[in-house]
This record gives structure tokens, C-alpha cells and sequence, in this order.
């Protein structure tokens, strides 16, 4: 297991949360999930290991997350929220044909963020990047047709 995952929790029991198997689960499957997987993703994924575990459940630990600022809600493309634990400087190419997203690494962008604040007088308190596009997979089944 990552120590991403030990750090993460680490830091939830300093904000006094009860670290139960279940949320150990939820948030080991989400750090080693690449595709930013939804509430039911992850409820399909670990109802086999435990069986009284309901989506709700899923659900309030996700919010619980979100809350401890471990875990990003990431609203867009298909309505459906997916859940997204790797919190670094990063932004997200979307395939607007099947909806898969993925992780693009780049600097941040503060130069953007204070010109921002500059021009309008706002505080930033933070952004989020998308490009969209067609993923080599659906590219790939387009030529084929």
C-alpha cells in the first residue's frame, strides 16, 4: 500500500475522525483508482469485502473527505459526480465521446490567478482547468469505422 494512503490517514485522525475499515477501504480505492471513479464505482468495487456497506455510506465518508480537504468532487461531463483523491497541481482532459477523464500534470497557474485578482479585485481562492478532446481509445474506433 502507498504511503500516500497512510499519510492521508495520518492526518484524518488528527482531526479526530475513527479510522474504520471501511473508510481505510474507500479511501485506499480511490488514491489507487486512476480514473476517478463515482460514489457507485467505489460502492461495486468494495461491496464484495463489505457486504452491509450501502452507497450512502459511500457517500458520507466521500463528503467527509471532501470536508477534511483529502478528496476533490469533480462535476462535469456525464452529471455524475467522480470523486478524485490526488489533491496536488494538476487538471483534467476530458473525452467529450465516452466521458473518461484524465490527470494532466502541469506548473500552477498563479500567474493566471493573480492577473485574475488584478483585474476584478477578487480573492482567488482557486481554479479548475479542463480541456476537452476525443481519448485515443474512441480516436482509434472512429478511423476503424
Amino acid at each position: 500500500m502507498g504511503s500516500g494512503v497512510q499519510h492521508a490517514l495520518e492526518q484524518l485522525k488528527t482531526t479526530g475522525v475513527r479510522i474504520t475499515p471501511q473508510r481505510h477501504a474507500i479511501l485506499t480505492y480511490l488514491m489507487e483508482a486512476m480514473n476517478h471513479p463515482t460514489a457507485d464505482d467505489i460502492y461495486r468495487a468494495l461491496e464484495p469485502k463489505f457486504p452491509s456497506m450501502s452507497v450512502a455510506t459511500v457517500y458520507n465518508n466521500l463528503k467527509m473527505f471532501m470536508e477534511a480537504g483529502m478528496v476533490r468532487e469533480l462535476t462535469y461531463g456525464d452529471n455524475s459526480s467522480r470523486f478524485d483523491a490526488n489533491v496536488s497541481d494538476h487538471y483534467h482532459v476530458i473525452c467529450q465521446t465516452c466521458g473518461k477523464i484524465e490527470d494532466f500534470s502541469y506548473p500552477p497557474l498563479h500567474d493566471v490567478e493573480h492577473r485574475a485578482a488584478e483585474e476584478t479585485g477578487f480573492r482567488i481562492t482557486g481554479l479548475r482547468m479542463e480541456l476537452y478532446g476525443v481519448c485515443e481509445e474512441c480516436n482509434d474506433k472512429k478511423i476503424q469505422q
